[in-house]
């Protein structure tokens, strides 16, 4: 099985952008960052997927999905 986990957000993350010398670059915001984390698994021998969506990754929510592909 290979097994990878992602982050999905409403918003872009903004890491780093250019501006003018002295002119500090504004950027609109619409102040709610909704976000989910999943969890997915594939089969490599029949194409199976698992999926397990969680509020965040962290230890816990990661072995929720273990136990989640455990039951499969």
């Amino acid at each position: 099985m290979y097994i990878d986990e992602t982050h999905i957000r409403s918003y872009h993350v903004l890491r780093m952008t250019w501006s003018e010398v002295g002119r500090q670059k504004q950027v609109p915001t619409f102040g709610h960052h909704a976000h989910i984390s999943l969890f997915g698994a594939v089969n490599v021998h029949d194409g199976e997927t698992v999926l397990h969506q969680a509020g965040a990754a962290n230890a816990t929510t990661f072995l929720d999905f273990l136990r989640v592909l455990k039951e499969r």
